[in-house]
């Protein structure tokens, strides 16, 4: 079994999120729910939202910006697997453009 992380990336700007309604807001976490439950054995951390983003450099610290909404991981036989799991996730259709990115997560070596 690996382990991998899903980095969610949102494509719609503040006035789309804005604009959701209601019911789509429900509808979505619903739809969310009914993923993370069909996907509860692989699901190692369901996530979070990501907010509060902070750079840490050589030079220092600075706010800053991107597209990355939220993250989980999954345990899985395989890249392939883990993939699988995340291509009905309902993000995916919550607005165009919104995608996953999936990254293995070997063990640290020994």
């Amino acid at each position: 079994m690996g382990r991998f992380l899903a980095l969610f990336n949102g494509a719609a700007d503040e006035a789309a999120k804005a604009g959701l309604t209601e019911q789509q807001q429900t509808d979505f976490m619903n739809a969310w729910a009914a993923w993370a439950q069909a996907n509860e054995n692989a699901l190692v951390d369901p996530g979070a939202p990501l907010y509060g983003k902070k750079l840490v450099t050589a030079r220092g610290v600075e706010d800053f910006t991107d597209n990355l909404v939220a993250y989980a991981i999954v345990e899985a036989y395989s890249h392939d697997e883990a993939v699988r799991i995340f291509s009905g996730h309902p993000h995916l259709g919550l607005f165009a453009g919104n995608s996953i990115a999936v990254l293995e997560c070997p063990p640290p070596p020994v």
